[in-house]
């Protein structure tokens, strides 16, 4: 179980979804006759749930640094039927639409992070005003009616991959997406292990290295040539979800304001000591927070081909619920982007599932909610008794005697702080 742990870098928590993100495909893959692993199934789980996941990425920060957003289906609402309208009736074409869409949710992001970073009222109350204002203004602009978007518009919501160059059984493209995806993680991979070794940093053993790199090339192209076999190619939506990923796990993990998001969530007044400039980074999450929520509007409504007046119904608690299944703390101060996709993949594999077994919407929803709370239970029950979370227990290990090596758990904000305190003493 300790090579395991090293694999996989250690991390009990994230590794433990991982475990049950697995369990789950295999058991539905079971129950419905081999259904949920059908190339087009796939596509459609991406498709389908992309703008929660988007909603996600956004959210995992917001939590991390010790808020909430309730605002977030409301707006993607409200910024969709403003979208949908310019393009009928005021002659904005498709990418105009776009550029409208996103500007807009900045523009509603800056609202609301001014509240809540200068003017000092809780993030809840603002946006759950939010939640209230966005809903109703889209039903008032909107005047409660069904407003079509072009075909062209469709494309970042219900579009995927064109088949190109000679017939080979597999949509190329997604085929050379998945080369091009092992390529990037085995050069990532070595270059950060040169960069260890040539400034004389301990170096994990390279069967380690080489093994994970192996497993997650194996998944990562096994996933893309099972979609590549299906009629239709890699969904649009999946590419925007993966450039982003990308974009905001370097943010969280490798820059400077990833570092103060983590310190101001794990202890505030700490990290203001440390030199921390709480408020900007306040106003940050929840204007960033309302820029996805306007890409993740725009996405549904381009695969739904038209922006409705019950857009965004309960989206931010999808959201929501996604994050701490992925592992954040409930306190702030934890979490991770790649983990809070994971619980939102939970999340949709579990709904997929139940759907493709016939079970009801009250039944679906019962689950989901019970999931999540066994899942946020078991890991403030463990926390408080000194043990491992509960992705944690899948990986636990009973050592004996002379062993040693407990579960990673993720960056507390003691730790978070001493990193940013070295960070700002070589600054300055």
């Amino acid at each position: 179980m300790n090579k395991v742990k090293q694999i996989f870098g250690g991390d009990a928590r994230q590794l433990g979804m991982i475990f049950a993100l697995a369990a789950l495909i295999i058991l539905f893959q079971i129950l419905t006759g081999g259904l949920t692993l059908q190339p087009d199934n796939v596509n459609n789980i991406i498709q389908g749930n992309a703008y929660i996941l988007v909603l996600a990425i956004g959210m995992v920060l917001v939590i991390i640094a010790g808020h909430i957003d309730l605002s977030v289906g409301s707006v993607a609402a409200f910024v969709g039927i403003v979208v949908a309208i310019s393009m009928r009736d005021w002659g904005v074409p498709w990418w105009g639409g776009i550029l409208l869409g996103l500007a807009l949710g900045a523009l509603v992001g800056v609202w609301q992070g001014f509240w809540v970073a200068y003017v000092g009222i809780p993030a809840f109350i603002v946006t759950l005003s939010g939640f209230l204002f966005f809903r109703g203004a889209n039903q008032f602009v909107g005047k409660s009616n069904t407003v079509p978007v072009p075909p062209e518009f469709q494309v970042i919501g219900a579009g995927t991959l064109p088949e190109v160059g000679p017939s080979t059984g597999y949509n190329n493209l997604t085929v050379l997406l998945g080369i091009l995806a092992c390529a990037g993680i085995i050069w990532g991979t070595l270059r950060g292990r040169r960069q260890l070794v040539k400034i004389g940093a301990t170096v994990e053993d390279s069967w380690i290295t080489y093994t994970r790199m192996a497993l997650i090339c194996i998944v990562v192209f096994g996933a893309m040539l099972l979609i590549a076999s299906g009629r239709k190619g890699f969904p649009v939506p999946g590419l925007i979800l993966i450039a982003l990923v990308l974009i905001y796990g370097f943010v969280a993990s490798k820059t400077i304001i990833g570092r103060h998001i983590y310190a101001v969530g794990g202890n505030r007044h700490a990290a203001e000591l440390s030199g921390v400039r709480s408020k900007r980074v306040n106003f940050l999450v929840m204007a960033n927070m309302s820029f996805l929520a306007a890409l993740a509007g725009m996405m549904f409504v381009a695969r739904s081909t038209a922006s409705g007046p019950f857009d965004g119904v309960g989206w931010e608690l999808d959201a929501i619920a996604a994050v701490f299944i992925g592992g954040a703390a409930v306190s702030g101060g934890v979490g991770t982007v790649i983990g809070s996709i994971i619980g939102g993949l939970v999340m949709a594999v579990l709904n997929n599932g139940l759907q493709l077994l016939g079970a009801g919407a009250d039944a679906t929803q019962m689950i989901k909610g019970l999931v999540l709370l066994v899942a946020v239970a078991f890991d403030i029950y463990n926390k408080s008794q000194g043990k491992p979370s509960i992705s944690g227990l899948f990986m636990r290990n009973r050592r004996s005697k002379g062993s040693g090596g407990d579960a990673v758990e993720a960056p507390t904000a003691a730790s978070e702080i001493e990193k940013l305190d070295e960070t700002l003493g070589q600054r300055s």
